[in-house]
């Protein structure tokens, strides 16, 4: 194995999801985690360079977009405030749920991914089951877990954590009873991943606070979530043994490439580029702000549609073979065209286009740069390594004596801050 290719795609395929999930942080909720899901996962693709895997580019990509935008239900806010306390239980208490809540993002992402490769004529995925028993799944762990039980994690809160965890624990039965070794592998690594990240984060941003530099520390958290949750997808996807995989039909291009193009950045600017919301960022930046942010609202829009239409001729209508086949060219371009947009929506609803003070959005075109430079130097080795549950509860362990290390330097460097929370008195 060629390590530094494999570090080097490892790095580009973290920096992908990375950028894109700190970009999430503008939007939130699960429309945001869905367009950063999808361009994690084409960054995958994208890096893995795999010819059979580009023409699947579309239905594989939605799937990611769906499983990392499922944890979008989850409410977080109180816990990050655990994270920000001076006493070793609260902390503990914050860094381990956060670590349970980035775990649920991505290993429903990283599992809803890895069947989408897993995915063939031979061996077809039976979608329809998996979507009822993930939906009964939830239904029954949030009603024993919540209802019945009263296991609360963030009151007053939203406790929609337990429906994702009956969602994972539906996935992984589905997982394991079809022999889908490898989706296993890769929403394991990258529920470790995101858990460490969203963790480790939250470590970041209270030091940050300390520090009293001048930055969106907040971001810096989101940035390291969808970091190492990306590095996990990635290390499970080039670890694992992968069939090659047909050409999908004409017919079956159309509907996930829409979704992915339209629907989700539609819904995106539905419940984000409100004029009140612009009006209030922009009054602050220019004098005609009401002017301005009716102008950012519908340039928004326009741009969706616009961008939409041209990747359905692009990729859709000018394709008149009944299998649709993609190349390289075809995956790098609408990977740095998707990411390209949602970094467009964040200058756009942040205001970044007309004032520098929130330089944090600048970091995202510096990453953006340096990602185009990495991705035509990655080339994995593919390795199959297995299921091992030994070792991940090892390493499980270790991870939760990490996590009361950072517990311990947290509390011993500062008072009281501002959004503290307690959950135990």
């Amino acid at each position: 194995m060629n390590l530094k290719s494999f570090y080097t795609s490892l790095l580009m395929a973290g920096m992908a999801m990375g950028t894109a999930w700190a970009i999430r942080g503008q939007f939130g909720h699960e429309q945001g985690a869905a367009w950063a899901g999808g361009i994690g996962a084409v960054g995958v693709l994208l890096v893995a360079k795999r010819a059979d895997w580009y023409s699947r580019l579309f239905s594989v990509a939605l799937a990611g977009a769906v499983g990392w935008g499922i944890g979008g239900i989850m409410s977080y806010g109180a816990v990050v405030g655990y994270g920000r306390g001076t006493d070793f239980v609260n902390v503990y208490y914050g860094l381990l749920m956060l670590f349970i809540i980035g775990g649920l993002y991505g290993f429903i992402g990283g599992g809803l991914f890895g069947l989408a490769l897993a995915d063939s004529p031979n061996r077809p995925v039976r979608w329809h089951q998996l979507v009822v028993e993930m939906v009964v799944g939830a239904l029954v762990a949030y009603f024993f877990l919540i209802e019945q039980w009263g296991w609360l994690m963030t009151p007053p809160r939203s406790e929609l954590w337990a429906a994702c965890l009956g969602m994972a624990l539906a996935l992984t039965w589905f997982l394991y009873r079809n022999e889908h070794p490898s989706a296993l592998r890769v929403a394991v690594f990258a529920g470790l991943g995101g858990g460490f990240g969203f963790a480790f984060g939250n470590f970041l941003q209270v030091l940050g606070s300390v520090s009293g530099i001048k930055f969106n520390f907040w971001n810096v958290m989101e940035y390291t979530l969808g970091f190492f949750g990306g590095i996990g997808m990635a290390y499970g996807t080039f670890t694992s043994a992968w069939e090659p995989v047909e050409a999908p039909k004409r017919n079956g291009v159309w509907l996930p490439l829409l979704m992915l193009t339209l629907f989700i950045p539609f819904v995106v600017w539905d419940q984000s580029f409100e004029l009140k919301r612009l009006e209030e960022t922009l009054v602050k930046l220019v004098q005609n702000a009401s002017g301005l942010a009716q102008l950012v609202r519908w340039l928004a829009l326009a741009v969706i549609l616009i961008t939409s239409l041209i990747c359905f001729l692009v990729y859709y209508q000018n394709r008149k073979t009944d299998s649709v086949r993609y190349n390289y060219g075809d995956v790098r371009t609408f990977f740095l065209g998707n990411l390209g947009l949602y970094t467009v929506f964040s200058f756009l609803i942040t205001g970044a286009f007309v004032s520098t003070y929130r330089i944090e959005q600048y970091l995202y075109l510096a990453n953006l740069q340096i990602i185009m430079i990495l991705a035509g130097k990655t080339k994995p080795d593919f390795a199959h390594r297995g299921l091992y549950p030994g070792r991940w509860a090892m390493g499980f362990a270790l991870l939760l004596v990490f996590i009361a290390l950072l517990t311990l330097v947290a509390i011993n460097t500062h008072g009281e801050l501002k959004g503290m929370n307690r959950r135990f008195e």
